[in-house]
């Protein structure tokens, strides 16, 4: 817990345990989202076969993005989340969203 607690830069077992239960809410919110947005955008499995999979990926990275900021901010961790928001953002090559 300790490695994780300096990667993270906090300090406390509670916020460690608070990030994890987010993360855990986010990711399955996000993924029981997306059935619906499928279906009002006529994404089904039988129409797309295999490139479902793949779609429906597409399809969630939004709204896990969105879900994890709004999330952590109701378990009192906007900052944290914010900055990992911003962090993972740049990896994947949108970092010119956000100035610093």
């Amino acid at each position: 817990m300790n490695k994780l607690k300096q990667r993270w830069g906090i300090t406390s077992n509670l916020q460690a345990i608070i990030i994890l239960i987010v993360f855990a809410i986010t990711g399955s919110a996000s993924a029981w989202l997306s059935r619906p947005f499928c279906d009002l955008l006529g994404i089904h499995k039988e129409d797309f076969g295999g490139w479902f999979t793949l779609i429906r990926l597409l399809i969630i990275l939004p709204i896990y993005q969105v879900l994890l900021v709004a999330i952590g901010t109701i378990f009192g961790q906007f900052r944290f989340f914010w900055n990992f928001e911003k962090k993972m953002l740049k990896r994947m090559g949108l970092g010119f969203l956000f100035k610093d």
